[in-house]
């Protein structure tokens, strides 16, 4: 089984509604809410958006059929202070978080990027209280089971191997898990992103939510390299 590989490069205008993206803002049904954790004092936290990916850009490269091949999956996760930010203590570790250090949503009536082909969605963006954008600037995904892109980082992929795990299994209960999504550390103008010492962030899900196509049970791990 090869990984599908992500490939990032910066887009010439704005990737289309639901199309795959890194960074950026998040597409999601109008009037939906943008996901939002508790810290331990109860005061509400957005989940950093990390990219979205339309399934249907990614069935020519997962022949096996792993992944659903229509609709949009978006991964968001407590990496504030892997961002150098302040994170109230509520970052993801190295070790295996629970199910709500994450969220990944599936929306499985979502078709081919576009506008006229999802009308109800819409990118919400967040903002500073001077109105400036929060994320760093969106990236364009595409996919790849080679290496013949400048932007290629070894660990962006979907269903990667655990390569940089250095014992045999997940620990309980993730035992047997597939990696749902590999982040490697990277950067650019406007963000560093360093999981411990250019680390990799890994979305891990069971075999059987994976076949079940259910992605609300994923939890992760952060990789020290």
């Amino acid at each position: 089984m090869k990984p599908v590989s992500l490939v990032l490069s910066r887009p010439f205008d704005r990737v289309e509604i639901c199309g795959s993206r890194f960074w950026g803002n998040p597409d999601l049904p109008k009037g939906y809410d943008y996901p939002v954790f508790e810290d331990i004092d109860g005061n509400p936290f957005e989940y950093q958006f990390i990219c979205q990916i339309n399934l249907s850009e990614i069935a020519p490269f997962d022949t096996e059929n792993r992944l659903p091949h229509k609709g949009l999956l978006s991964f968001f996760a407590k990496i504030d202070r892997y961002l150098g930010r302040f994170d109230n203590g509520s970052s993801l570790g190295l070790s295996l978080s629970s199910p709500e250090d994450v969220r990944v949503l599936y929306f499985p009536e979502v078709g081919e990027a576009g506008e006229n082909a999802n009308p109800e969605f819409d990118q919400l963006v967040l903002v500073d209280d001077d109105g400036r954008p929060l994320n760093p600037a969106e990236w364009k995904l595409d996919f790849s089971t080679g290496h013949e892109s400048d932007y290629y980082h070894d660990g962006h992929a979907l269903l990667a191997e655990p390569v940089h795990r250095e014992w045999e299994d997940w620990d309980e209960p993730c035992e047997g898990w597939n990696i749902l999504l590999e982040i490697d550390s990277f950067s650019a103008d406007d963000f560093i992103l360093n999981f411990v010492d250019f680390g990799v962030l890994d979305f891990l899900i069971s075999p059987e939510d994976l076949a079940a196509r259910r992605f609300d049970r994923v939890r992760a791990i952060v990789l020290s390299s």
